[in-house]
């Protein structure tokens, strides 16, 4: 990581800085992710090693990240990214979330370094075909790269049920102060198990039995269904404009 200080030109954005002086490019205009009438904007860096504390720095400046690029979207005219975080000490599981976790108590789930196989591969097009009707391909090295070429340390959780069958993969950045979700990829046919829901209820209880203060959720985005779910793991927080995290409404 290049410290490198950080140009002028981005104190026009409305951004949190990063914690440390580091060079950082901004993307060109790309369609949103979450509102197909919107175009998308970030500022960001290639890490080859970030430590785990300084990156969950990064988190609490808003930035993420994916594979080893750093990031903070800076869209000009949209600030609907919110980062999300839940206090694990204080965190009630609601009457659903209950539910949802005694429901899948058979499956096995095995906490162990990050590893691609055919096997996982499979299942994430499988995941991107029929859950997010991906019309491409991502081939071995596309699916490594995005999901586990890590700057940081990081953790994965498989999920399986008795027979063996692999059902869903999370993958999580740790750190002293956090765990942080970082995706979660799960078989469609087995979507009655609210597998997402139970992914991060897992995650939630990793991180008290290691008595981790923060779960982090990644950006809240207020309007969009699909991130709407990050907001019913409460009590949360989200970063304000000024640096503080502070309660969900």
């Amino acid at each position: 990581m290049d410290n490198v200080s950080d140009s002028p030109r981005f104190s026009a954005y409305p951004s949190h800085r990063p914690p440390v002086p580091v060079r950082l490019t901004v993307t060109a205009d790309h369609p949103c992710s979450y509102f197909p009438d919107r175009a998308s904007r970030s500022r960001a860096f290639w890490a080859p090693d970030i430590p785990a504390n300084l990156y969950h720095r990064f988190m609490d400046a808003g930035f993420r990240r994916s594979g080893r690029v750093i990031y903070q979207p800076i869209c000009p005219r949209c600030r609907d990214c919110v980062p999300i975080r839940v206090p694990v000490a204080t965190f009630t599981p609601d009457k659903t979330q209950r539910r949802i976790w005694r429901k899948n108590q058979s499956l096995l789930v095995t906490v162990a370094p990050p590893e691609p196989t055919a096997e996982k591969h499979h299942l994430y097009e499988k995941y991107r075909k029929h859950w997010h009707n991906a019309d491409d391909h991502h081939d071995w090295n596309s699916f490594v790269s995005f999901l586990y070429d890590s700057p940081t340390q990081t953790l994965e959780m498989t999920y399986r049920d008795p027979a063996g069958q692999l059902l869903g993969v999370g993958i999580c950045d740790l750190c002293t102060q956090s765990l942080s979700s970082v995706y979660f990829y799960f078989d469609p046919d087995h979507a009655r198990r609210s597998l997402g829901t139970l992914s991060a209820l897992w995650e939630l209880d990793f991180a008290k039995r290691n008595n981790l203060p923060h779960y982090y959720l990644g950006y809240w985005v207020n309007g969009c269904g699909a991130m709407q779910y990050k907001s019913n793991f409460r009590p949360c927080e989200i970063l304000g404009t000024d640096g503080i995290w502070r309660p969900a409404p």
